[in-house]
């Protein structure tokens, strides 16, 4: 077993060294996302500088975001050290899988694990069979990793390890076709996906043969929380949204003003963070930088809308999606197929909330105070000393009269009871001839005279 090759090794290397065993212990006793990721990206850095002999999971968790817990699964598999998860209690969705890549799993009594199947983040419904195929070949992937025993069979059946994600996997002795697989801590044992129980970390480590041990524990500090915040999917799509929409605004303004302010936070909160973390490098920062520049010279020095100004908005939407993309490189070097793709959806999301924040702001909906800076909302009014032209007598076309004086080609006309000017189209007309309204222009009617 997994678990009594593991206790020979770190047994071999207490009696050789002959100090303590180093423990580097991880929590993850929350929702696995954004924060959890860059927490274990953090501690996995810092126990690097510490060189543990052991690397301890600390499990309690109902699960969360696929794409993160894939990323932490990656990392504890390809970590240098020996690694145990200890369940404490739940290991449900995300956190299964989480458990299941570590070389050994611990679980407490009255402990549960399993139920991976990939679930819609508003109402808990199943999502559709492409993301379950997914979820179902990492898991299997990840209990192959396990390898095979002297007797060749699997340390950690992949089949049950896709029983957890899909309920048409049948396992004989174990679950029909109805329910997704959940362990219970002895269910576990007995099929292998657990080597062990213990009550807490002092059982674990006396279990594993570890007496004289010092156990270090990563502690997140504010600012770990707040970089996970912000590197959150839903959040990086709402700044984003406020990126775009702030440009847009800005270019549809006189200078500079709140658009671009808000354009402007919304990309430090967006760079910063995943500047600091490493995903996102310093010519992606630089090449978004550019890209703003180009939009300045196509509103402020260019006239119209050519080259320079579809140059900025390529280089501000690369700049967006490249740092969301892990460890790209000037070439991409790095960067897989669903990285790039999350990426994208993360980009297009952020646009149609701006596209969605663009048209309420900008229509009748919108504040007012929005709308008076992009629209002509200037009213014209007598009061204040603006001349309406009367747009009346063009209901008089057609209609018959008399000259109440000679038009010389212009005098006044008697229409409908109305003496009002008027301009002869043709020769001069004198007074007391039958005239017919034919056009109305520049704020004068013009008549013609009519034959007896």
């Amino acid at each position: 077993m997994r678990h009594i090759f593991l206790t020979l090794i770190l047994s071999i290397l207490a009696i050789a060294s002959g100090a303590q065993t180093r423990v580097y212990m991880l929590r993850l006793d929350d929702e696995i996302g954004s924060t959890t990721w860059h927490t274990t990206r953090q501690a996995l850095a810092e126990a690097a500088d510490e060189e543990p002999d052991l690397l301890l999971v600390h499990l309690n968790t109902y699960g969360g975001s696929v794409v993160h817990a894939d990323s932490i699964r990656t990392a504890l598999m390809r970590a240098p050290w020996p690694t145990v998860a200890f369940v404490d209690n739940n290991a449900a969705s995300a956190g299964a899988l989480i458990a299941l890549a570590c070389d050994t799993v611990v679980m407490t009594p009255g402990a549960s694990m399993g139920a991976t199947t990939v679930v819609n983040g508003t109402d808990g419904a199943a999502m559709p069979d492409k993301y379950q195929s997914y979820m179902r070949a990492m898991m299997r992937s990840t209990a192959e990793s396990h390898g095979r025993d002297s007797a060749g069979q699997w340390r950690r059946d992949p089949i049950i390890a896709e029983a957890m994600v899909d309920p048409r996997v049948e396992v004989d002795g174990l679950i029909d076709s109805t329910r997704v697989l959940t362990f219970t801590t002895d269910e576990a044992i007995r099929w292998g996906y657990a080597d062990g129980k213990a009550q807490n970390i002092g059982t674990l480590l006396s279990d594993l043969g570890i007496h004289d041990y010092e156990v270090k524990e990563y502690n997140p500090t504010w600012t770990d929380r707040l970089i996970g915040f912000f590197t959150n999917p839903a959040v990086q799509a709402v700044l984003i949204m406020l990126i775009i929409g702030g440009i847009y605004m800005e270019m549809h303004t006189q200078g500079m003003g709140f658009p671009s302010a808000v354009a402007i936070i919304a990309a430090v909160f967006y760079f910063l963070p995943i500047y600091i973390t490493g995903i996102a490098s310093t010519w992606i920062i630089l090449l978004f930088v550019a890209g703003l520049i180009l939009l300045c010279l196509e509103i402020f020095v260019i006239p119209g809308f050519g080259v320079t100004g579809i140059a900025g908005i390529l280089c501000v939407c690369a700049a967006i999606i490249l740092g969301l993309i892990e460890n790209a490189t000037f070439s991409l070097t790095g960067a897989d197929t669903t990285s790039i793709w999350t990426s994208l959806a993360i980009f297009f999301s952020g646009l149609l909330l701006a596209v969605i924040l663009i048209w309420y702001l900008t229509s009748k909906h919108g504040p007012r105070w929005v709308r008076r800076h992009t629209d002509l909302t200037t009213e014209l009014r007598v009061a204040d000393g603006f001349v309406g032209v009367d747009m009346q007598p063009a209901t008089l076309i057609g209609h018959h009269g008399i000259a109440a004086t000679d038009l010389r080609p212009a005098g006044k006309v008697e229409i409908d009871g109305r003496r009002l000017d008027a301009v002869s189209t043709g020769n001069f007309i004198y007074a007391g001839t039958p005239v017919r309204v034919t056009r109305y222009e520049n704020a004068q009617i013009y008549v013609e005279a009519e034959m007896n």
